[in-house]
């Protein structure tokens, strides 16, 4: 015998087809895909979307950051396996919605009225009651009762059977809470409404153009107007968001959308130009207010529309929103001086633009490329008492070790209350070097007195932009600069100032009465005054520049550890002393008076002697400081044509209706079935009737449990059951 296959290759396209269709239907389904997209959104929401690869990088290593470029985790939103699960989840809502709707729809319009009587007493609420009227009369008084309580209700006329199985009879049947099974369809209908919206807000329209319509992403730089027009996308475009800047009294139409692999070009249908740019700041230095009064110009009309853009108050024109999103520098000037730092290097000066053409220096042998990165005018600082930007410590402390980080520490390392002051304006740029790495720096244009009476001059550096920056504090002298200190440095780097330092300084301290000790305060002051400044580096150490690091290393070398608090004392005295001299001597030099030995010139001196030991680890061989400039500000806006916001907003008033007729609306169904009784002495005279009642609820509760007892004392005339007495 032979079976032909042929038919179960006809049936079996069918087949598959119902059972895809099932599964997408499927409750299980649809929370499955729900379940990934919540862990999608947690990863979003815990990751920092859109960052530079650099950025991953240095925060979870090489592996983990390939990985999440890989799987676009750093960009999940927009993600074409995110995007294709919201289409998955709108074609198994709308599937689940199209299945149930019909069915949902038949049975709001079934009063069920064709009920068998004996099955109402398998009901679990259920009443049974004599009534003092036709079966007719009390079908309609009953269905009266019910429409007045909102009910709707059917009756229906039931005659005999012929084989006498049924008798004749009324049934009144009713139904109230079908909002409830409507809920379910808003609800559904609503989470469709969501992701459509989504998808329509998203990615998919802008990389449609990418796949379909010749468009590609644009990954090199230059100028906005050289960009070719493949990168650019029309103004027909409906729907996309993006950002453009725009400096004060400037003009921009074209926005940046920021895509995984590089930018697109969106040509926007006006122009804005920004007249005024506002900004108010809190007393911590933090933006209270920012605001932007633009023009927006139509690049068909030439109309002009003023309008003021504030935080949370958009403006809108020809379907695009336009959004406050933060500010920026708009091309601010600045003049800068090259303070030397390195004994090799010469100051010059140098004159840039924020965010413009980077600066080609050449310093002793370092050869470095200076990038112009950031004019803040208004910072806000903190200057507790002891805290990173606080006094300085004393330069005669014996820990010779400490310092090194307080001094050169963390612009944010304290934990005593906040002392917040604004210390005017500072300069961030970056310093990179031939092999492409850069550190950046921020100095502050003007001294700040830290509190101990001595104003200095904050120079701030960080290697990776996930640091805070460490500050090196310059002591300014008497006339407000930072000459005194460059004079006292190369005076210090001076083997011929050093000596005639020493000189004067054993002519001062030898005893005429021990002439002796002349030779030893010679040689302890001569080593600690090269190991200080570098000349003569620490035994133990080969790399140690100078500075106070340089004089603790070499005495746990050659000091026993039992005399090395004695001995640091004494030298750190001694060198002191010296350092005073040589100070003196780098003022000579200039045609100034020498300092006096008192309180305000040790002040001085203390936190000069810190600045110039921290100075040996300062990265540069210049430290640029603002000698001026001219600020123009700038506004970045965010711009969006969003056709699908109005959608999503129809889907949350949905859902939320939905959600509350399942939660809070309860679907009730009643029946009474009415047929003719006998009398007291069992005569049928007609006069009387037998009720029955079954009360069907789809979640049983405390009220509708007093719903069922309300209702058996008004349809039935039954009295309420009263708690049995003790």
């Amino acid at each position: 015998m032979t079976v032909s296959t042929h038919g179960l290759r006809v049936h079996r396209g069918p087949q598959l087809l119902r059972a895809a269709v099932e599964l997408l239907s499927s409750m299980r389904f649809a929370i499955a895909l729900l379940t990934v997209i919540c862990i999608a959104s947690i990863i979003g929401t815990v990751l920092k979307q859109h960052e530079p690869i650099n950025n991953y990088i240095n925060q979870f290593g090489p592996f983990w950051a390939e990985l999440f470029r890989t799987a676009r985790l750093d960009s999940v939103y927009s993600a074409w396996w995110f995007l294709l699960i919201l289409l998955f989840l709108v074609i198994s809502t709308s599937l689940c919605v199209a299945r149930n709707t019909p069915r949902i729809l038949i049975d709001l319009r079934t009063f069920k009225e064709d009920i068998r009587a004996q099955s109402l007493k398998a009901f679990g609420q259920r009443a049974e009651n004599r009534l003092a009227e036709t079966p007719d009369m009390a079908a309609n008084r009953i269905g009266q009762l019910l429409v007045s309580g909102g009910w709707k209700v059917k009756l229906q006329q039931r005659n005999a059977s012929a084989d006498g199985k049924a008798s004749a009879g009324w049934m009144v049947a009713a139904r109230a809470g079908g909002a409830h099974k409507l809920g379910y369809i808003a609800a559904h209908s609503a989470i469709v409404l969501v992701c459509i919206g989504g998808l329509l807000d998203g990615d998919l329209v802008v990389r449609a153009q990418t796949w379909f319509n010749g468009k590609s992403v644009f990954t090199g730089g230059g100028m906005i107007a050289d960009v070719a027009p493949e990168h650019r996308l029309s103004t027909a475009n409906p729907t996309f968001r993006g950002n453009i800047l725009v400096p004060e009294g400037g003009r921009g139409n074209v926005a940046i959308l920021n895509q995984a692999d590089g930018v697109l070009l969106q040509e926007l249908p006006f122009t804005i130009e920004l007249k005024k740019f506002i900004v108010d700041y809190y007393s911590t230095g933090m933006p209270k207010l920012f605001a932007s009064e633009v023009v927006l110009h139509d690049r068909e009309s030439g109309e002009q529309v003023p309008a003021r853009i504030e935080v949370n108050h958009p403006a809108s024109y020809k379907g695009v929103e336009i959004y406050q999103s933060s500010f920026d520098d708009g091309g601010s000037t600045v003049k800068l001086k090259a303070v030397p730092m390195a004994a090799a290097a010469k100051p010059f000066e140098v004159e840039g633009i924020i965010g413009g053409p980077s600066t080609e220096i050449t310093n002793g042998k370092d050869k470095l490329t200076l990038e112009y990165a950031a004019l803040r005018v208004i910072n806000v600082e903190n200057f507790a008492d002891g805290g990173a930007m606080g006094s300085g410590a004393d330069v005669r402390k014996v820990d010779l070790r400490h310092g090194i980080e307080s001094r050169l520490g963390a612009a944010n390392k304290t934990n005593k209350p906040k002392v917040l002051r604004n210390i005017g304006p500072s300069i961030g740029y970056k310093l990179r070097d031939a092999a492409g790495q850069a550190r950046e720096y921020q100095n502050y244009m003007v001294p700040v007195d830290a509190g101990d009476g001595q104003p200095v001059f904050l120079l701030g550096m960080r290697e990776k932009p996930e640091e805070p920056f460490r500050y090196l504090r310059v002591p300014a002298d008497e006339q407000g600069s930072m000459d005194g200190f460059v004079r006292m440095r190369t005076a210090l780097g001076d083997p011929a100032t050093r000596e005639r330092a020493i000189q004067r300084y054993i002519a001062k301290a030898t005893d005429p009465k021990r002439p002796e000790m002349a030779e030893q305060l010679r040689v302890s002051a001569a080593r600690a005054l090269a190991l200080f400044s570098g000349a003569e580096r620490a035994k133990a150490d080969a790399a140690s520049q100078g500075g106070w690091q340089a004089i603790a290393e070499f005495m746990e070398v050659n000091v026993p550890e039992a005399e090395r608090e004695r001995a640091g004392t004494v030298l750190v005295r001694i060198l002191n002393d010296v350092l005073f001299e040589v100070l003196n001597l780098s003022r000579e030099g200039a045609g100034l008076a020498a300092l006096p030995n008192d309180e305000k010139s040790q002040g001085y001196l203390t936190q000069a002697v810190l600045a110039l030991s921290d100075a040996h680890f300062y990265p540069a061989p210049v430290a640029m400081m603002m000698t001026d400039f001219t600020q123009v500000q700038a506004s970045v806006f965010q711009v969006a044509r969003a056709p699908g916001k109005n959608i999503v907003y129809l889907g949350c008033l949905l859902l939320i209706v939905g959600i509350f007729a399942m939660l809070y609306v309860r679907e009730r169904r009643l029946w009474v079935w009415l047929t003719p009784g006998g009398g007291a002495s069992g005569d049928n005279d007609g006069r009387e009737t037998v009720a029955t009642m079954a009360f069907s609820v789809n979640r049983k509760t405390l009220d509708s449990d007093r719903e069922f007892e309300h209702l058996k004392h008004r349809l039935l005339a039954l009295k309420k059951e009263e708690p049995a007495s003790p």
